[in-house]
């Protein structure tokens, strides 16, 4: 079965509020992208469409709710949504728990969930554009590592504008937002407003989030609807090249290349377990199940 034909069939709301708890998830997770859990399972021309379909014409179809509803898929999107937000509620303080108790095991499972990806994403394109527009996209990737972490206490207006570029790389299957909030200095913030549900913090990460995406969804929907292979393939490699990020054995405080580190290295500085062999078995654990979930949401 094509993309083109997956995109047209019928989805319930559990089904598409499914995939909005799997993007939940993979959110609260620094280095995953809600995008590709989006991608595999095959709703990511449909979100990027449903939100992309938002503008100031939005506002005079408001008098016409059917019409407004219609033209903004707006049933899928609050499904998605509704799902999301189950999915980060449910997940945020037991992650928490796992990435301060076992970090390497969390990582390692989604560094394989992140691999498989790319052979699942990157199987789907065609091989000689593949094989041009990956290579840029797999350097950019590599290069992502070298930026360095913000250690700031967060302004307001701060807070405002890294959600907006946070939820330009979510929308992206191959960047996490939750990466780019921890870069910012912003995902320690964000996960205990989560946790403690700080509604003013949430409320200005949901401004900063809406204003992201009513600028950023248009201009990634006509690249993809002008460069639909291009654009993927970039991004294949782009996920390919970023995935360094997730290497299970890094030391904290530390930032960029600097923080990658062998398991002994990470058990001396830290005074924590490597737990090498529980971090093989979960990135094995973490492609074979995201192997079968791309198997049962897409076909």
């Amino acid at each position: 079965m094509s993309e083109a034909e997956q995109n047209q069939q019928p989805l319930s709301w559990p089904g598409i509020a499914g995939r909005g708890v799997l993007m939940g998830l993979a959110e609260v997770v620094p280095g995953v992208s809600g995008g590709t859990m989006a991608f595999v399972t095959g709703i990511y021309p449909r979100l990027v469409s449903a939100i992309a379909s938002f503008g100031p014409a939005s506002l005079a179809m408001l008098f016409n709710w059917r019409r407004f509803v219609a033209h903004h898929d707006l049933f899928f999107l609050l499904s998605l949504a509704g799902g999301m937000a189950m999915g980060i509620l449910a997940f945020a303080q037991v992650m928490s728990w796992l990435l301060l108790s076992y970090r390497p095991v969390v990582w390692g499972f989604f560094s394989g969930v992140i691999l498989m990806s790319v052979w699942v994403i990157g199987s789907e394109r065609n091989f000689q554009v593949l094989k041009i527009w990956s290579g840029p996209g797999f350097v950019a990737g590599l290069a992502l590592l070298a930026l360095p972490v913000v250690e700031t206490a967060p302004t307001i207006l701060y807070l405002l504008a890294g959600s907006a570029v946070a939820v330009c790389a979510w929308l992206l299957p191959a960047v996490s937002g939750s990466y780019v909030l921890l870069t910012l200095g912003l995902y320690g913030t964000v996960i205990n407003a989560v946790s403690e549900l700080d509604l003013f913090v949430l409320g200005v990460v949901a401004a900063g989030c809406a204003a992201g995406l009513l600028l950023f969804a248009r201009a990634l929907a006509r690249a993809m609807e002008r460069f639909p292979e291009q654009v993927l393939s970039v991004l294949t490699g782009f996920m390919l090249g970023s995935v360094i990020k997730l290497w299970p054995w890094q030391l904290e405080g530390v930032s960029g290349w600097a923080a990658l580190t062998s398991p002994d290295g990470y058990v001396a500085n830290t005074q924590g377990s490597g737990h090498v062999l529980a971090v093989v078995l979960a990135a094995v654990c973490g492609a074979i199940g995201l192997w079968v979930l791309a198997r049962l949401t897409r076909n």
